[in-house]
């Protein structure tokens, strides 16, 4: 039982170090100039459509480079939406190990932090070179952490259900 106490406290603290170090990947992120932040996305976006449209690769650079900026906004609100759907979870995952209370309490809370990082974030972004802060990326940012936390409780769900039935099937 000691063994099992010891596990839980370092999973706990693990997944405190998670949240604090995607929390500085995000800050790192924000944190790039404008022109610097654009090459990332439009290089990003070259790889989806290296993947995903027909004929990318005999196109030349110019349309290829046309293409990465056509996708360019979407490929930024998905990312958006995906870092903070992370977020979201590893806060999550993080209150479970430190609050003892109902699960829905401690998803709020999760959405509540992410939420509130998001908005700050946006803040941050107002003292970078060519950025600027959004109401809508922090709203994106919001629904991101939102299906995170739904993605874990989906997960919870078919997970305790699988065991409950291989618990039913094996008795």
């Amino acid at each position: 039982m000691r063994q099992r106490a010891s596990m839980d406290e370092k999973l706990r603290w693990f997944f405190l170090f998670l949240t604090v170090l995607w929390m500085m990947v995000i800050f790192m992120m924000s944190s790039q100039p404008a022109d610097e932040s654009t090459e990332t996305s439009l290089r990003v976006g070259e790889a989806i459509a290296y993947i995903c449209v027909p004929g990318f690769r005999e196109l030349s650079p110019d349309e290829q480079r046309h293409i990465a900026e056509m996708i360019d906004h979407p490929v930024r609100k998905t990312a958006h939406a995906t870092e903070y759907a992370i977020l979201g979870m590893f806060i999550l995952t993080t209150l479970e190990g430190f609050m003892n209370c109902p699960w829905k309490k401690k998803a709020l809370s999760a959405l509540a932090l992410a939420s509130m990082y998001a908005a700050t974030d946006e803040i941050h972004q107002l003292f970078v070179p060519g950025r600027s802060g959004q109401i809508s990326d922090v709203m994106i940012d919001a629904a991101g952490a939102f299906a995170g936390l739904l993605i874990l409780y989906v997960s919870k769900k078919i997970i305790s259900e699988r065991l409950c039935f291989r618990r039913v099937s094996v008795a």
